[in-house]
């Protein structure tokens, strides 16, 4: 290690050392210093690492957390960014407070890294596996189409072109361009063949060969599944690792077999079998035994804003991040399996991080609302009015309709209302800034680090 990279390590742990004692939270401030210093820092902080790099639109940050766990079982310490300080200073912070690792024994890092820096963070560290969870539309303004953003991460995996990418194979956009990487992939074999079309709109269902539109043998949501082209020979590449069967599914919880692993996870959404599948699939990859990998997936944690459980004034609250159409669907479609009366806040942000066009909760189903059992709905955040008419015009009753400008008035609401169960909606800055709100007035411990 250089001069200069021994004092912009010294300048940065020191950094997090006063956030932590002096602040109580962490921040991506030491990775800034650190960065300012020695641009290449990561040089010298990842060299030695066995990196796993989990990358994509939806999943990042829950994937990240169960591949960690499943690693752990096997090779023991692993590095990690489980907040999902996903950029690069948040990358150096990471690797700025990662423990000692005794001499001879194998090192891991599995880091979340955010599709629009990875092909940065790739100049100074050398991933050996690349996880490719989904391409989604989001963040129009900051990401472009799809494609744009999987050229994206094809050009930051290329820049260790010995690495494998392991994607999920149900995603037409995995299989539409040739990359000098070697690919294999996950997903779903679970239903007989049964021809159909994904749903108008969607996107991502265009044959990347002859632009017509995609058929699915099988269908599991969005434009994921078993997919084919009728006009050429395009079609869902053979899958490594098979999900097979899902014994069980509810709003808390879900329990499949995949490649030959039964797995109970408390955890609801489909949307969260299918970050548990990459999960199983890189420990496939480095032979870990199936009994550790259940054992491993046995996850009951809440990490942040991923339904992540609290208090607020004797009501159960579940905090889910969304940010785009396909995501908040799917959070629908898990919340649609809740088998109580519930209250419904939603808070919607218009900051760079968010996305500042807000024109995509016309695209979701929130429709389906109307017809579940939900005694208030409470519409919050920088953009309170577009959410509260997006639920008046989904047929939520103007009587059980609030709106609130902060989060005190949130606060207040959600303890007056009728029920014990409370499902908050929020998009990035919103879930952030509500945790910081939660933790400075004592609902939870600790705030979000900050990108």
């Amino acid at each position: 290690m250089s001069i200069r990279s021994n004092i912009a390590k010294i300048a940065g742990k020191s950094a997090q050392i006063i956030l932590k004692n002096f602040f109580n939270r962490g921040s991506a401030l030491p990775g800034k210093i650190a960065l300012k210093i020695d641009p290449k820092i990561l040089d010298s902080l990842a060299g030695g690492y066995e990196i796993i790099v989990v990358t994509g639109t939806n999943g990042k940050t829950l994937t990240t957390a169960l591949v960690t766990k499943v690693i752990e079982s096997e090779f023991g310490q692993v590095v990690t960014n489980p907040t999902g300080s996903n950029m690069q200073q948040g990358i150096v912070g990471t690797f700025l407070s990662a423990p000692k690792v005794k001499k001879g024994e194998r090192k891991f890092a599995v880091l979340e890294i955010d599709e629009a820096s990875l092909p940065k963070v790739t100049e100074f560290i050398k991933p050996s596996l690349f996880v490719f969870t989904n391409i989604f539309r989001d963040q129009m303004d900051r990401y472009g189409e799809i494609y744009t953003t999987y050229r994206m991460i094809v050009e930051g995996a290329a820049k260790s072109p010995q690495a494998t990418i392991l994607a999920n194979g149900d995603s037409p956009i995995f299989n539409s361009l040739e990359t000098v990487n070697k690919r294999i992939y996950y997903g779903f074999d679970k239903d007989p063949e049964h021809i159909q079309s994904a749903e108008p709109n969607t996107d991502g269902v265009l044959c990347p060969k002859c632009h017509h539109v995609l058929k699915y043998k099988q269908l599991v949501y969005a434009n994921l599944g078993e997919y084919f082209c009728e006009h050429c020979d395009f079609h869902r590449p053979e899958l490594d690792y098979k999900l097979t069967e899902i014994q069980f599914q509810d709003n808390n919880a879900s329990e499949f077999t995949a490649a030959g692993v039964h797995v109970k996870m408390g955890v609801g959404g489909m949307y969260n079998i299918y970050n548990a599948l990459a999960a199983v699939a890189v420990g496939k990859y480095y032979d870990i035994e199936p009994a550790k990998i259940a054992k491993a997936l046995e996850y009951d944690e809440r990490i942040f804003g991923r339904q992540e459980t609290f208090e607020i004034n004797g009501k159960t609250c579940t905090l889910v991040l969304v940010k785009n159409p396909v995501g908040l669907n799917q959070v629908i479609d898990m919340i649609e399996l809740a088998p109580y009366e519930f209250t419904l806040a939603s808070i919607l942000n218009a900051n760079y991080a968010d996305g500042i066009d807000v024109s995509w909760i016309w695209d979701s189903h929130h429709e389906k609302f109307a017809n579940m059992n939900i005694s208030k709905a409470i519409a919050a955040g920088d953009r309170h009015r577009d959410m509260a008419l997006r639920l008046e015009v989904a047929g939520i009753a103007p009587e059980k309709l609030v709106e609130v400008e902060n989060f005190d008035g949130l606060v207040k609401e959600i303890t007056s209302a009728p029920t014990d169960e409370v499902y908050i909606l929020a998009t990035y800055t919103a879930m952030l800034g509500l945790r910081d709100y939660l933790a400075e007035h004592k609902f939870i411990k600790g705030g979000m680090i900050n990108e």
